[in-house]
């Protein structure tokens, strides 16, 4: 699972870094991202930008919004399965922009908060999946996404049983927005990360709250 993370390096840095423009005035540095936020995410039908989309997705079939899921993950494993993944896979695939992500590991003591990243500790894409949901009464189209996840590596899999899908360089991610790769190199993409290229370590429980989203959150736990 993956239901935090953060996006710190400035509007800038990600720019050059995904080789993308804002196509909005960038929001400020996030250091707790939580559902239902406005986050920063590459679309597969616009690769040059970089838009703010709310975390949690709904599909665009959805009558009632207020009724329906809002998934914040999608499983790699099961994505062929279910009809309407399947077929954002085929046709809505996003670059979900992050420098790190938090997990919390089931132990004696409670849960303790992990935070997860690059051993560079660059910025780097979650593979992800968006789609548009039109307000028949306002006229309103509001895009949203969902994070793919997969199996643990080495490193996630004393904390947790499922890991984000992070995307292992500029190729992959290129790749996973490019339309003329099949659906079946699309899903070959949703690996689990190199363990040896990343670290963890534990955060403060403050992190347990959306509220505190500031620097406090990203300090080792005493």
């Amino acid at each position: 699972m993956c239901g935090r993370y953060t996006v710190t390096p400035p509007a800038a840095a990600l720019e050059a870094r995904f080789e993308a423009s804002f196509a909005e005035s960038p929001a400020p540095p996030t250091y707790n991202a939580a559902p239902s936020q406005r986050l920063p995410v590459i679309l597969n039908t616009d690769p040059g930008r970089i838009r703010l989309v709310q975390w949690g997705l709904v599909p665009g079939w959805v009558r009632d919004l207020q009724k329906a899921p809002r998934p914040i993950n999608a499983r790699a494993e099961t994505l062929s399965e279910k009809p309407s993944f399947r077929t954002l896979l085929q046709r809505r695939r996003a670059l979900v922009l992050a420098d790190s992500f938090y997990e919390w590991q089931a132990t004696d003591h409670g849960k303790v908060p992990h935070r997860i990243l690059l051993a560079s500790e660059e910025p780097f894409a979650f593979a992800g999946l968006w789609d548009e949901w039109l307000d028949r009464e306002t006229g309103e189209v509001k895009p949203t996404f969902t994070i793919i996840t997969t199996a643990p590596n080495s490193l996630m899999a004393p904390i947790h049983n499922r890991m984000p899908v992070l995307l292992p360089d500029r190729a992959a991610e290129l790749a996973w927005l490019d339309d003329a790769v099949g659906a079946a190199a699309h899903q070959q993409l949703l690996q689990p990360h190199t363990a040896r290229t990343m670290r963890e370590y534990v955060v403060s429980p403050l992190v347990n709250s959306p509220a505190h989203n500031d620097p406090s959150v990203l300090v080792p736990a005493a």
